[in-house]
């Protein structure tokens, strides 16, 4: 499993301008069964999401999908970690 963090890197109002876009992007991998959750931080400095691939190579590729990737408007960080428990409803969607 892995944690993405985004840190934005331009202003909000930009990002705005693609919302739609890498929330459209966000779907996509959602009904792929890679992208379990995702959401803003708070402050809104940036976002998470929580992903599954069977290497940090394939979510590299994924992530350049991304509209903030492509137009530079956050920098990407990919964090992986060995699920060892989670919440009984999630065991259908984790691998």
């Amino acid at each position: 499993m892995f944690i993405i963090d985004l840190k934005y890197t331009a202003p909000l109002e930009q990002l705005d301008e693609y919302m739609a876009e890498h929330v459209k992007y966000l779907n996509k991998y959602y009904k792929a069964d890679v992208f379990i959750v995702s959401g803003r931080k708070v402050p809104r400095t940036g976002g998470i999401i929580l992903a599954q691939a069977n290497s940090k190579e394939i979510l590299e590729k994924i992530i350049v999908d991304d509209p903030f990737y492509k137009y530079k408007l956050a920098e990407f960080t990919i964090t992986e970690f060995l699920a060892s428990q989670s919440h009984p409803d999630l065991k259908h969607l984790i691998r």
